[in-house]
């Protein structure tokens, strides 16, 4: 059985977005206010990580929970600002990298779920 796979075209552009929390109660909590106001069509809460990075000329390591979030282009803005307004972090980071290709059926998902109406199949 084939698969349809496509390339995304710009108007309904899928992203992969990055961010981590300091603990798993932030980052759950994070990833289920996202997914319900319907920024992104899934969050993946990953397994903690060590960070070690400079800050204000300092190195420093922290464990860290990050977050793959599912969203379009379209709804990234929103989503930039929600991120903003429950991160703890005075700089959270935040990368949003384009999925040029991917199954065609999980892209409408995605778009679907970010646009009320997340009942396809």
């Amino acid at each position: 059985m084939a698969v349809e796979c496509r390339v995304m075209d710009t108007t309904r552009a899928v992203l992969l977005v990055f961010t981590a929390l300091p603990d798993e109660a932030s980052a759950r909590r994070l990833a289920t206010q996202l997914v319900d106001a319907e920024l992104a069509a899934c969050v993946n809460v990953l397994a903690p990580v060590t960070s070690v990075y400079r800050w204000r000329g300092v190195i420093e390591t922290a464990a860290e929970i990050p977050l793959l979030i599912k969203t379009t282009a379209e709804h990234y803005p929103a989503l930039e600002a929600a991120v903003r307004a429950a991160h703890p972090y005075e700089l959270p980071e935040l990368i949003a990298l384009p999925v040029v290709r991917g199954l065609a059926a999980y892209l409408d998902w995605v778009a679907a779920s970010t646009a009320g109406s997340s009942d396809i199949s």
